[in-house]
């Protein structure tokens, strides 16, 4: 049997959609524990967690994405990590591809692959003209695409919690200083959900501000 992979979803409010999630993830066929941190929510979502037998962290109240990631860290048993958003849907068998070139590679601290976005089911044809998405699959998006040994972060620490969006910037940054290589597959590892809630359009402005923060201070240390 193959090393343990621990998948953390955070998750606010995900009851519509992170059934399909897990269960996407559970049709992998791997040593997996997934682990949800239900960041306030407010309706069923630990109870669809914890049906489909997941473990399951509850905060009271949100504190954000990036603080449900460090917190699902502190209680990972795995050897390996990936992060996943609530609401996105993971490929067939593609856990086992990207497990077993991380496993494969002891040089390779973390393999990355593409997502591709979809719109969800529901959206009206008027929303979905007012809604712009890549054509094409695309790296740069860290939950369902990228998975990390659980050691990267005894090296460099947990994500910025300054920052509420683009910790993917600050954590390759890390990766870099710490000449930790990062693979890049081309293969497409995750569907990214497109709906009328995404955090990314809801925090827009909020994640071009922590871009620009986290830019700047990279610059600041070269």
């Amino acid at each position: 049997m193959n090393s343990l992979i621990s998948i953390i979803i955070p998750c606010k409010n995900g009851e519509k959609y992170i059934e399909e999630t897990i269960l996407a993830i559970k049709k992998q066929n791997m040593n997996v524990e997934i682990i949800v941190v239900n960041d306030g929510s407010t309706d069923n979502t630990t109870n669809i967690a914890i049906s489909l037998g997941c473990k399951v962290l509850h905060n009271e109240t949100s504190k954000g994405p990036v603080v449900a990631k460090n917190s699902g860290l502190k209680v990972a048993s795995g050897d390996f990590i990936m992060f996943h958003d609530a609401d996105d849907v993971m490929n067939t068998n593609i856990l086992p591809e990207l497990y077993k070139e991380l496993d494969s590679n002891p040089d390779v601290y973390a393999v990355m692959a593409k997502v591709k976005d979809f719109f969800s089911p529901e959206l009206s044809e008027e929303e979905k003209q007012g809604t712009k998405i890549k054509c094409e699959p695309y790296y740069g998006l860290f939950t369902g695409a990228v998975l990390v040994r659980k050691s990267v972060f005894d090296k460099i620490g947990l994500f910025n919690e300054t920052v509420t969006a683009g910790e993917i910037i600050d954590w390759q940054s890390k990766m870099d200083k710490n000449n930790l290589k990062i693979k890049k597959l081309d293969i497409v590892s995750t569907n990214r959900r497109i709906h009328s809630l995404n955090f990314g359009k809801t925090q827009q402005k909020k994640e071009f501000k922590d871009y620009a923060t986290l830019l700047r201070a990279k610059l600041g240390r070269k």
